[in-house]
């Protein structure tokens, strides 16, 4: 069983070697473990610590792609080298590396295909109140959009298994974090968290300029990732309101023409009559969207098995290289 420690990086000399000094070397029921560093476009020594400090991977973009871009790049680095699982934790040791072991567990009893750690918020000293409770929010409207129970959603100290790893796919260029978990869920991907611990903050996060900023883009995200797994049941929702406040309005002047005095009320009929058009194709556009969605999801098996294919292929070269 080989393990893939990677490590989303960017402008991360200061932090980089504090983190990879506390990764585990050895962890039951792991016959090798590795360490991948993803380079997003850092402008400092960041690759030249991880060369020195002996990372096995480095998987490096010219100029900043985000943490999405990175996420994927790194997994699909780790699947080529060869990893049945993969832990994702942070460059600035925000995560304790000797929880990587509870991390895994449940992927090495054939129990999950996805782990989350689920951070101590509350106890967390240098979240502020704000923050407690928009991660307490934001974690319960993920809950209600991927039909999990996961309580801390925007951890992205995980861990994935070769299968989930093949089937991930972030389109959204913010934050890999609430995608994937929409999606494991959506996708019937075993999932599940376990409590982990926190270090010290070294830094502060460079993910959002502010809580609000933070907020506004996670809402588009979670948003944008249930109307692609659930487009249908998304735009029904939004088709009721105007259809209802349609019928209701044309059902008020049914009334006053049946005690004839519907003469001064035809504004109200071409008002209903037009919420009901817009409800009719607002309900119309799901109809279209979860065709789309049914194509989507036969891509992403197809997908699937393209990766599968081509991984393969990596690990047929590597042995029969090492054969030679």
């Amino acid at each position: 069983m080989k393990l893939i420690i990677q490590i989303p990086c960017y402008n991360e000399a200061e932090t980089l070697e504090i983190a990879l000094n506390d990764l585990p070397k050895h962890l039951e029921g792991i016959e090798e473990i590795e360490y991948l560093i993803i380079d997003d476009g850092s402008r400092d020594e960041t690759v030249k610590v991880a060369k020195e400090w002996g990372v096995h991977h480095i998987v490096s973009f010219h100029q900043n792609k985000g943490l999405a871009k990175g996420f994927m790049a790194g997994l699909d680095g780790c699947l080529k080298n060869g990893a049945d699982i993969i832990v994702n934790t942070d460059a600035d040791n925000q995560y304790r590396a000797e929880d990587i072991q509870k991390l895994i567990q449940p992927i090495l009893d054939g129990k999950a295909d996805m782990v989350i750690g689920e951070r101590p918020i509350d106890e967390t000293e240098h979240f502020s109140l704000i923050k407690k409770k928009l991660q307490h929010f934001g974690s319960w409207v993920v809950r209600k959009a991927s039909n999990t129970d996961i309580p801390d959603a925007p951890s992205g100290f995980r861990a994935l298994s070769r299968e989930a790893a093949m089937r991930m796919n972030v389109v959204n260029d913010y934050t890999y974090t609430l995608e994937t978990i929409v999606q494991a869920g959506r996708e019937k991907i075993a999932i599940t968290s376990v409590p982990i611990r926190t270090n010290a903050e070294l830094r502060p996060s460079r993910l959002f300029k502010s809580i609000w900023g933070y907020v506004k883009k996670s809402i588009v995200t979670i948003i944008r990732a249930y109307m692609m797994y659930k487009p249908l049941r998304c735009f029904t929702f939004l088709a009721m309101l105007p259809t209802v406040l349609g019928l209701g309005i044309g059902a008020r002047y049914l009334v006053y023409m049946a005690i004839g005095r519907a003469g001064g009320h035809i504004q109200s009929l071409i008002l209903g009559c037009t919420l009901i058009i817009i409800g009719f194709l607002t309900f119309m556009i799901g109809l279209v969207a979860d065709v789309i969605a049914a194509n989507r999801r036969i891509l992403q098996d197809a997908q699937y098995h393209t990766r599968r294919l081509e991984y393969e292929q990596y690990e047929n070269k590597k042995t029969n290289h090492t054969t030679l």
